[in-house]
């Protein structure tokens, strides 16, 4: 059994070599996370391939998961919707950075009959989730939404089964908005959620709130837009009740940028900007000399975050997604630059 054992391990290692090595040759970057900007990923890679011969094979696994394969080293770089916290980054062992790629609006879809129109409130959509409305005729729904028939038929709710980064950015929204949000159930990339049904990835939320009549869930926009789905006007702090757009997206990003790159644009204060909006990031190792990872491989990776902060955005808008703001564009160059190789800078 011993010698088995030696044996497998050995392969294990030929293998891990043999696939480092034609990743080097075959010029590839490896990364995983989020799936909320996973199709303009798909298309920014696609052209980036197109473009640089330089394949970028990323899964989307979620921004738990993303975060957690860049930890394990296990990958060039990170996707999430939910910037690390100090404590996330410190138990890292090493200096992370995020790079801001675009930004989105997580969206209310919903199955209903002839699926009309509809809008949400703060305290309304807080209290679905809780499941203190739970059919969709209640006098709430119907009192701010006048002119729109709502069938007597029971709410379902559907939320993320996996860590993600959209969840996060949707429970900050409802945390911001309700104390008892904030003390009863929080807000992070996983939750204890008080009822409904669990789907994986924005896919799955999706799928699930198209099979389930009566469902209710959130996704990023572009995921609604691509299967034909319906998603509510919500109303932000202003009182104005804003539909998901590239534009009112935008407008909630007019807030002051850290350094870091780190900001919740949840609750805008934006008269005319969407109130569950967000920001999705690379994350990558500040410095890249781990491991068995050469400068080439650095070099790379410090190549394709230009591209994705610069011509990258031409597609954002295209797919939908809110190209990054000038500020936004400015902080990012700047911790690209800081990236370094055994204390050194990448770029020169």
């Amino acid at each position: 059994m011993k010698g088995c054992t030696t044996l497998f391990a050995l392969c294990c290692a030929v293998v891990i070599l043999f696939t480092a090595q034609a990743r080097g040759a075959d010029k590839e970057l490896m990364g995983a996370g989020a799936t909320f900007p996973f199709p303009l990923y798909q298309k920014m890679f696609d052209t980036y391939f197109q473009t640089t011969g330089i394949k970028v094979n990323y899964q989307a696994i979620g921004s738990g998961g993303g975060i957690q394969q860049l930890v394990n080293k296990t990958v060039d770089f990170g996707g999430t919707d939910a910037f690390m916290t100090d404590e996330e980054i410190a138990a890292a062992g090493a200096p992370i950075v995020h790079i801001p790629t675009c930004l989105g609006a997580v969206v209310l879809t919903y199955n209903l009959p002839g699926n009309p129109s509809l809008k949400l409130t703060p305290d309304t959509l807080v209290d679905i989730f809780l499941g203190k409305i739970t059919q969709w005729n209640d006098k709430r729904l119907v009192a701010i939404n006048p002119g729109v028939v709502l069938p007597d038929m029971q709410i379902v709710t559907v939320h993320r089964s996996d860590g993600s980064g959209t969840t996060a950015i949707f429970s900050d929204y409802l945390a911001k908005v309700s104390e008892e949000w904030k003390t009863s159930v929080g807000a992070g990339k996983s939750l204890k959620w008080p009822c409904g049904l669990g789907a994986k990835g924005n896919p799955g939320v999706a799928g699930l709130v198209k099979q389930v009549p009566g469902s209710i869930g959130y996704v990023e926009l572009i995921y609604a837009l691509g299967n034909n789905m319906p998603y509510a006007d919500i109303r932000n702090k202003a009182g104005v009740f804003v539909k998901p757009t590239i534009e009112s997206v935008s407008r909630a990003a007019a807030v002051p940028m850290p350094d870091d790159t780190r900001v919740s644009i949840t609750d805008t204060d934006a008269r005319d900007g969407y109130p569950i909006s967000g920001f999705t990031w690379i994350v990558a190792f500040k410095d890249q000399k781990y491991g068995d990872r050469s400068k080439a491989q650095a070099e790379s990776l410090v190549k394709l975050l230009g591209w994705m902060i610069n011509e990258g955005q031409k597609i954002a808008q295209t797919m939908n997604y809110a190209p990054l703001p000038d500020a936004a564009v400015a902080k990012a160059k700047k911790i690209i630059a800081s990236i370094t190789y055994g204390g050194q800078p990448v770029v020169q």
